[in-house]
């Protein structure tokens, strides 16, 4: 089953804003921390999906976002998720309860040593380093673990260690 969805890492202050994914049974996400986001409605363009989704998620109204990759998701042989993702640093509002998890503002120091996808890892990394804009393709198996990745359609060796992309 193929997929379109979000994702945006909101940040403020050398913090990104981090929703720990705890309440949905049969999440692939459950437990992760990951940033806001969801899947397109009918008609919606990557933009419209991020404001909306953001405001449903935290109660936030973007006023400065950008557009910094394409992450293709792959998990076991039934999911295959195309996932525009964000960064923003602008908006209005105030933070409210979001009903999928616990949103928490992390120091960007901390992030890895947050329950995170090994993909997430590298594209924080593209991210740290200024990357404008990348393609990545992630391929997991049904245990979490990361099988194979590549960025703007290169391979990326894998390291073997656990925690270590």
């Amino acid at each position: 089953m193929e997929k379109l969805s979000t994702l945006c890492y909101i940040e403020k202050d050398g913090q990104y804003l981090m929703l720990h994914r705890t309440v949905k049974e049969n999440d692939v996400n459950k437990d992760k921390w990951i940033g806001v986001g969801g899947h397109f409605e009918h008609g919606e363009s990557p933009e419209e999906c991020l404001l909306r989704e953001v405001r449903e998620e935290t109660g936030y109204t973007l006023t400065s976002w950008k557009y910094r990759g394409i992450v293709t998701f792959v998990y076991g042989e039934d999911v295959v998720e195309y996932m525009s993702l964000y960064t923003a640093d602008g908006f209005t509002g105030e933070l409210t309860e979001c009903d999928e998890g616990e949103l928490e503002w992390v120091d960007k120091s901390r992030l890895f040593s947050l329950e995170l996808w090994e993909g997430d890892k590298i594209f924080f990394r593209l991210l740290d380093e200024g990357r404008e804009f990348f393609s990545l393709k992630l391929v997991y198996d049904t245990q979490d673990v990361l099988r194979y990745a590549a960025l703007d359609g290169v391979p990326i060796r894998l390291r073997t260690r656990p925690g270590n992309v």
